[in-house]
């Protein structure tokens, strides 16, 4: 499989679940947005790179599925914002996550080959929508956030002990922070 020669358009997976790793695929959502998207090639990459593919090699994607996945991924952001918020979400999202989520998923295999599917690309998108699904409906809502940087959009689970991550991950924004912030502290004491 290629990668993309642009790093913006590599995807992160920082969420600690698939469908906020999917919904991740649009990324900058504050700002101008960038669509790591952009054609099937991309989908079936992403699907190989969350492990979610039934085989090696590229997993065969239609327009349709493209044209479905970047539906379903915009339904599940708002289905997840909307419940972080404590909000009623929109019932076409409600409904288009559910008729996703209902589909034949991937079928878990003992062996070197991890998941079957007679529909390999939409069984991954029914996976992730279980996995919105059961997200929005569970304990584990209250730990997903939003990065702290506000030119990021990333939803993650905080899987820390205090539950006071703030960052998608240090690495990415994390540092970017620490980094501004000294800066600022240096900038402050040389003209103070």
């Amino acid at each position: 499989m290629t990668t993309p020669t642009d790093p913006a358009l590599a995807f992160p997976f920082l969420g600690g679940r698939p469908c906020l790793d999917f919904v991740a695929t649009l990324g900058k959502r504050h700002a101008t947005p960038v669509e790591r998207l952009p054609d099937p090639a991309a989908l079936a990459r992403w699907i190989g790179e969350a492990g979610l593919a039934v085989e090696d090699g590229p997993v065969p994607v239609a327009v349709r599925d493209l044209t479905e996945a970047r539906a379903l991924r915009e339904a599940v952001y708002r289905v997840l914002r909307a419940a972080m918020a404590g909000r009623d979400p929109d019932e076409g999202d409600v409904a288009l996550v559910n008729e996703v989520a209902a589909r034949p998923d991937l079928a878990p295999q003992l062996g070197p080959r991890h998941w079957t599917a007679r529909h390999p690309a939409r069984a991954a998108l029914s996976t992730v929508a279980r996995d919105a699904v059961l997200l929005v409906g569970g304990p584990l809502l209250e730990r997903v956030k939003e990065c702290g940087n506000p030119d990021c959009s990333l939803l993650f689970l905080d899987d820390s002990q205090a539950r006071r991550r703030r960052w998608c991950s240090m690495e990415r924004c994390g540092n970017l922070a620490k980094v501004a912030g000294y800066r600022s502290r240096n900038r402050a004491a040389a003209t103070g």
